[in-house]
């Protein structure tokens, strides 16, 4: 079995299309259909349902994605072994701490790039720019998103959750589904403040907002607090972390789910691109 294989299936697992993994890999789809195909045979199963229409991993390629990702890194570790040097991992973030972030930090300290991670906190446009200006190395940006100047890929989804002021009717639900909550107690961050999870918000909402989005999440918090009626959404492990006095946060029931993104510039090389996917991955 050969890491290129390896690779090749990894880059399709996460495109979900044989056309832009190829053009992500920069090589002919012919060449990466040639050797999943052959990963496929050698393995014994089927790890990608393929129609003329779209691609999706069967259960065998969920499982041997995680532990492709895995060796991926482990295969870039021995290089770091090796000789080859090491360096500071600059990371693109929000102002939070989160699960995820602490455990991907310590996968990165025994990954492919055994230095020391640097966090720094910047508004996702400045974040992008920076990744784009080579300023940092990948950035971590939740919603939709895409971009043809640097490499983006799905890295983990987690729950939208409501958050809510205490007071509010529905705080003390173990769930709350968005039709019963009052839009007119709805708080959304302006658009320019964080643009993909912005459009993830409305993306879910029923209705359009009736109040007009202001200020950045933070300050949307802050508002939510003071207003028995009010609430917004947020991806339910950026506010695990806090701790308020004010505001409660709720499970949506049906769940509505945001994907977190792993950015890159385009010259990055494939195995560092999966191995940053593999340290935030679930």
């Amino acid at each position: 079995m050969e890491l290129r294989a390896l690779q090749y299936f990894v880059t399709v697992a996460e495109e979900l299309h044989f056309g832009r993994a190829a053009q992500r890999l920069g090589i002919v789809q012919p060449a990466v259909s040639q050797q999943v195909a052959r990963l496929e045979r050698e393995l014994g199963a089927r790890l990608l349902d393929r129609t003329s229409r779209r691609v999706r991993l069967t259960p065998a390629g969920e499982r041997v994605l995680a532990e492709a990702r895995r060796t991926l890194a482990a295969a870039a570790r021995v290089r770091v072994v090796a000789g080859e040097p090491a360096a500071v991992l600059r990371i693109g973030v929000a102002s939070c701490v989160t699960r995820r972030l602490d455990r991907a930090l310590g996968r990165l300290g025994d990954g492919e790039r055994p230095a020391e991670p640097r966090l720094v906190d910047l508004p996702v446009a400045a974040r992008l720019d920076a990744v784009r200006d080579g300023e940092l190395d990948l950035a971590l940006v939740r919603g939709a998103f895409t971009s043809e100047e640097m490499t983006v890929v799905r890295a983990w989804s987690e729950p939208l959750h409501a958050v809510l002021a205490r007071e509010h009717p529905a705080a003390r639900k173990s769930a709350v589904g968005l039709h019963d909550l009052d839009p007119r107690g709805l708080r959304v961050p302006a658009r320019d403040s964080d643009p993909p999870m912005h459009d993830a918000i409305l993306a879910a909402l029923p209705v359009a907002p009736l109040r007009p989005p202001a200020g950045d999440m933070l300050n949307v918090l802050f508002e939510v607090g003071r207003d028995p009626g009010g609430w917004t959404l947020t991806p339910a492990e950026q506010f695990d972390g806090s701790r308020s006095e004010r505001l409660l946060q709720v499970p949506l029931d049906p769940p509505v789910t945001v994907d977190g993104h792993v950015v890159t510039s385009l010259a990055t090389p494939e195995p560092c691109v999966a191995a940053y996917v593999a340290a935030f991955a679930d």
